[in-house]
């Protein structure tokens, strides 16, 4: 500043400018914080200018050529989207084909399905099976397994040895008043004559199981006696011991299952 000018003014003759010098630097802060934002703003335009800068030549087309670029992204973002929603919403497992499943035990509305050959061995006595669909031949005719209600099933094995307890199954049967088969498949058919003949005490008729219907399901390998109540599902009694006694279930036959074991 010139001492000798007009007070305000240099001597260029410049304008008068209004400058405040604060007392303390901290207020000087917001104008710091203010600058450095406008810096990191104009970085960030001068690299959208360098990458977008090969696509504004003349020879590239121009601006036009950008939006085919934005049109590619978009239809990426959406695809991406579209196979999230498909992984997220397909099932986390599928039952495993050809799993063998437990039977269910028989309610009073729903019957369950047959036992499996392998679960025979250990089924309750107090459980309840729906008989197997199929047929099996009595009396020179086909006639379906669950015709065979209200009657007790002896399923009798090739060679089983069990003529004696054959007998004292005919006998209790008799005293219970309700059918009585001695049922057969494969090797066992030819031998149901002669079983019936000597142990069935008059009563049972021989059952031919040629489809091998029971036989493939329950696949005794001793003695095996279904006992069959009036709505076609049945209890099993297998190990069957010298001195068993069936007649106290053999009576309740002609009721339903469910009314049986309750």
């Amino acid at each position: 500043m010139s001492f000798a000018s007009e007070p305000g003014r240099d001597d260029g003759s410049l304008p008068p400018v209004n400058i405040v010098i604060p007392d303390d630097a901290r207020e000087l802060d917001r104008d710091v914080l203010a600058y450095h934002r406008e810096l990191r703003a104009r970085r960030r335009r001068q690299r959208l200018m360098r990458l977008f800068r090969p696509f504004a030549r003349r020879e590239l087309g121009g601006h036009a050529a950008i939006l085919p670029l934005i049109a590619t992204c978009v239809a990426l973002s959406m695809l991406a989207g579209a196979m999230l929603s498909v992984f997220t919403s397909s099932p986390l497992s599928e039952p495993t084909a050809g799993r063998s499943m437990p039977p269910a035990t028989v309610s009073a509305s729903v019957p369950p399905a047959a036992p499996s050959p392998a679960a025979q061995a250990t089924q309750p006595a107090d459980r309840l099976y729906t008989l197997p669909s199929g047929t099996v031949q009595l009396d020179d005719k086909k006639v379906p397994v669950a015709s065979l209600e209200s009657s007790a099933l002896a399923l009798v094995p090739a060679d089983c040895g069990c003529g004696l307890a054959l007998q004292r199954l005919a006998n209790q049967a008799i005293a219970a008043h309700v059918r009585l088969y001695f049922v057969g498949a494969k090797a066992a058919i030819p031998q149901l004559a002669g079983l019936t003949a000597h142990y069935g005490a008059g009563h049972a008729k021989a059952v031919s199981d040629t489809g091998d219907v029971l036989g493939a399901f329950y696949q005794p390998r001793a003695l095996t006696v279904l006992l069959v109540y009036s709505d076609a599902t049945a209890r099993v009694r297998g190990d069957l011991q010298a001195d068993f006694q069936l007649r106290t279930d053999l009576s309740q036959l002609r009721l339903r299952g469910s009314q049986a074991v309750s």
